[in-house]
């Protein structure tokens, strides 16, 4: 074994039986321990992603908070249902994120798979495009992320002239480094597609 780490769901509940009763538990001792498998030796912190849930289900904040208090371990997502994000204000939150960790940032992403809401990206104001399925839609919510993170895709238009957009993360090493990819419990297809977009 070369490495090691951990990966942390979040869960809380209001229980009396429970030691993390709040959201703001899960979070803070979601900091903490980070801290904690750091001092102890610990390669990686990951955690899961799940909307609908009485788990963590924003990322950014909790990364950049972790990458703020922690100097060396890996810190990340496994894994981002891509059927839930807006890939660019994604990449400017995930720039923001790996600049805080001083390039310590290693995101896993997902077409998605089931969750507790039925179609529950439509609730974030996500809707597959005519003749998409939700799981087209995450592709390309991936593709459109890994794109800008390249600093290609998407422009906008200054003074007439149109130029690229590039968030703060083409500023970070995120941009030299291939996003994991997983299919969240789905079909293998989309890992070997981006991990041939990611390469290179």
């Amino acid at each position: 074994m070369k490495k090691i780490g951990f990966l942390s769901f979040g869960h809380w509940t209001p229980s009396p039986q429970s030691q993390t009763r709040s959201a703001a538990d899960a979070l803070l001792q979601s900091i903490d321990l980070a801290v904690a498998a750091e001092e102890l030796g610990a390669d990686g912190a990951y955690f899961r992603v799940h909307h609908f849930a009485r788990q963590l289900a924003s990322p950014f904040p909790l990364l950049a908070a972790v990458g703020a208090k922690t100097k060396r371990i890996e810190i990340g997502t496994a894994v981002i249902d891509m059927r839930y994000e807006n890939p660019l204000y994604m990449a400017e939150d995930a720039g923001a994120a790996d600049l805080i960790a001083g390039g310590r940032l290693q995101l896993g992403i997902s077409r998605g798979s089931p969750e507790q809401v039925i179609d529950g990206w439509r609730y974030l104001g996500y809707s597959p495009a005519e003749g998409e399925s939700d799981v087209d839609m995450g592709r390309r919510h991936a593709e459109v992320f890994l794109d800008v993170l390249r600093g290609q895709g998407s422009r906008s238009r200054t003074r007439g002239r149109c130029s690229p957009i590039r968030p703060a993360c083409c500023a970070s090493s995120l941009t030299r480094r291939a996003c994991a990819t997983g299919s969240g419990g789905g079909p293998a297809p989309m890992p070997r597609r981006f991990g041939r977009r990611s390469s290179g």
